[in-house]
């Protein structure tokens, strides 16, 4: 694939550096990013849950980091030496492979935690705004007259 210069783009900005990066990766091409399949669901204002369908995968198979802004979740089945090798598959459905999802996440959010459930792993996260991110009041003065500007968030 062709690069592109984004430098243009960010000649007017202060503190945006981790857009230029989001925009790399969202235009690398994506290995195998079907599975397995997950959900992304916005619970309420402020909190998400991400839903990842994996079958077969127990607590010990799975990998999950938070790293630099980015969710990291892995799998992988261990085989254990005493495991059975005399049965016979007919029919593999259910894949059971190794996988690796990343999840850039957004300066406020935190990961609460995650829990194994009938072959869903379900990671809470919440978007926790600070307070000097609300929108506030500014005072503008003028002589001797005060007027107050309302700012609104985008």
């Amino acid at each position: 694939m062709t690069g592109f210069d984004f430098s243009p783009l960010f000649r007017s900005t202060v503190g945006f550096d981790r857009i230029n990066r989001l925009m790399e990766t969202a235009r690398s091409p994506q290995s195998d990013s079907a599975y397995p399949p997950y959900n992304i669901e916005k619970t309420n204002d402020n909190h998400y849950r991400i839903t990842v369908a994996v079958a077969g995968f127990n607590n010990e198979d799975l990998d999950i980091a938070v790293k630099d802004n980015s969710l990291a979740i892995s799998g992988k089945i261990q085989r254990s030496e005493g495991q059975e090798t005399n049965r016979q598959i007919l029919h593999r459905g259910i894949a059971g492979r190794a996988f690796n999802l990343n999840f850039a996440l957004a300066d406020a959010v935190v990961v609460h935690g995650a829990d194994l459930e009938n072959g869903l792993l379900h990671i809470s996260l919440e978007r926790i705004v600070p307070k000097e991110a609300k929108p506030r009041s500014i005072d503008i003065k003028s002589g001797d007259s005060h007027k107050t500007f309302h700012s609104r968030a985008a």
